[in-house]
């Protein structure tokens, strides 16, 4: 069984893997300022809820695109397993072509999804994140990471919307009644899902066009099952996507 770690901009997402089956998903909060130890009880509590010791896990593996958090959490995993942790980055062996201006910089969350992606979907495939920030990721006809977009997500205009405005309140994702709204918060739910939707459908298509081909597209994320209905497209759900991108690279990376 191994223990992986997926760490957004707002969430941790971890799961226990046994033989390529997710044993369980959770969720925990992002906090930059959380200490190791914190952590490492935090970690503790969450796997007793599901009935896993610490030394039933013969491994770990965390995908991180905060790197403070990333430092503690890996202290924390190998206090509490006693054994080392792998971190995707360089130097892990991943067995995707990634063809951008610097390989290095290409974000591990994307790189985890795209892995995960072409082993369940195949290529050409484009990768939608729909978590903190919007993320497209592309992978062309031979399997290579060409590269991707990257917009705003959903919560994060919600939040400058009622932030950064005296009367917008903050709402709830409900599916939109109609495309023009006639209230403020059948308003802003357009403008937000419908589109968020509409941005996705539009970028697949030119990024079809600028490819030459078609490609599949697959979903994930927490605001994927509010969205892809919306789409016109059609996208595959996965929301245990990078979980099991995570367990294809640690098994990729055992001698």
């Amino acid at each position: 069984m191994i223990l992986a770690i997926d760490v957004g901009n707002s969430n941790i997402v971890l799961g226990c893997i046994q033989d390529s089956q997710i044993l369980f998903e959770a969720r925990m909060a992002t906090d930059r300022i959380k200490t190791g130890d914190q952590y490492c009880a935090e970690l503790n509590s969450m796997l007793g809820l599901f009935k896993v010791a610490p030394e039933d896990i013969e491994g770990s593996i965390i995908s991180s695109v905060v790197p403070l958090v990333q430092q503690v959490l890996v202290w924390a995993v190998e206090r509490l397993t006693g054994k080392p942790c792998l971190t995707v980055g360089p130097g892990l062996k991943t067995g995707l072509n990634i063809k951008i201006d610097n390989p290095a910089q290409a974000g591990s969350d994307l790189i985890v999804g795209s892995v995960a992606g072409i082993e369940a979907y195949g290529a050409p495939l484009c990768v939608i994140d729909l978590g903190t920030a919007t993320t497209i990721s592309v992978i062309d006809r031979d399997g290579s990471f060409r590269g991707g977009t990257i917009a705003p997500g959903v919560m994060l205009s919600l939040n400058a919307l009622s932030s950064g405005t005296a009367q917008l309140p903050g709402i709830s994702l409900e599916k939109p009644r109609r495309v023009v709204g006639t209230n403020t918060v059948d308003s802003m739910r357009a403008g937000l899902l419908l589109g968020t939707a509409s941005m996705l459908d539009g970028m697949v298509e030119r990024i079809e066009a600028e490819l030459g081909y078609s490609t599949r597209v697959v979903a994930t994320g927490g605001l994927a099952k509010f969205i892809v209905p919306l789409c016109k497209r059609d996208m595959e759900v996965d929301e245990h996507l990078l979980l099991r991108g995570l367990d294809i690279l640690y098994r990729r990376n055992q001698h």
